[in-house]
């Protein structure tokens, strides 16, 4: 596993983004883990959250982009630290944009924040965590209206590898298969249990046997694999 996202593992675990126990997921599954990235809130954590998110883009796509959309809202400051961190690590200016919930019509009118969209602009999109890809959804619409611009993908900070709760595929499977853009993630779930397995981290093993156990059992129901 890269560095980086060993890095990124420890990372989320120390500011308590990702947690273990029991938790009522919007499905209705109960899943023994679970992913907050409101949780993200000085601005050290924006930085080094911001790099992880550079290095992945790098890591799937080079530099053949121009423009970071972060969908509104948890995209926003997302899109924004991985455009300082992407300049810094790479040298190369990536604009970035979001979209606003409601049209402005004053002051700085319309639909979107930050950069302009513009035909030929070639679209990283930066989201926390995918699960069904509803915002996606409702976000491509308000780029394509912009511009005839051109999606590279997708990058998320997890993949939870599950399967949908309509198919057997899992949510970037899904929306692979539905846009026709790659869609990756910083980290995978398998590559989160491997690595904090019996590992201490702050202190305390987050990931022990039985954790392991009801992770197991959760990915036989739900997961679009064993991890």
């Amino acid at each position: 596993m890269e560095q980086y996202k060993e890095e990124f593992i420890s990372f989320m675990a120390e500011c308590g983004v990702l947690k273990f126990g029991e938790f009522t997921l919007k499905s209705g599954r109960k899943s023994p883990f679970f992913m907050n990235a409101g949780l993200y809130v000085t601005g050290s954590q924006l930085l080094r959250l911001g790099k992880y998110y550079a290095q992945a883009v790098h890591e799937h796509y080079g530099d053949g982009f121009d423009v970071f959309f972060g969908p509104a809202y948890k995209g926003i400051p997302l899109s924004v630290a991985a455009a300082i961190a992407y300049s810094e690590l790479y040298g190369k200016e990536i604009r970035y944009c979001s979209n606003r919930k409601e049209v402005k019509d004053h002051g700085d009118k319309g639909i979107l924040l930050g950069s302009s969209l513009k035909d030929g602009d070639r679209v990283v999109i930066i989201e926390d965590v995918t699960t069904s890809g509803k915002s996606i959804e409702e976000t491509l619409p308000v780029i394509k209206a912009q511009a005839d611009v051109e999606i590279k993908g997708l990058v998320v900070s997890l993949n939870r590898m599950e399967r949908g709760l309509s198919t057997d595929k899992g949510a970037l499977e899904e929306l692979q298969d539905k846009y026709g853009f790659p869609a990756t993630a910083i980290v995978t779930m398998e590559e989160v249990t491997r690595y904090l397995y019996n590992k201490e981290c702050n202190g305390r093993v987050l990931i022990d046997d039985n954790i392991k156990n009801a992770l197991d059992e959760y990915y036989r129901q739900y997961g679009i694999n064993n991890l």
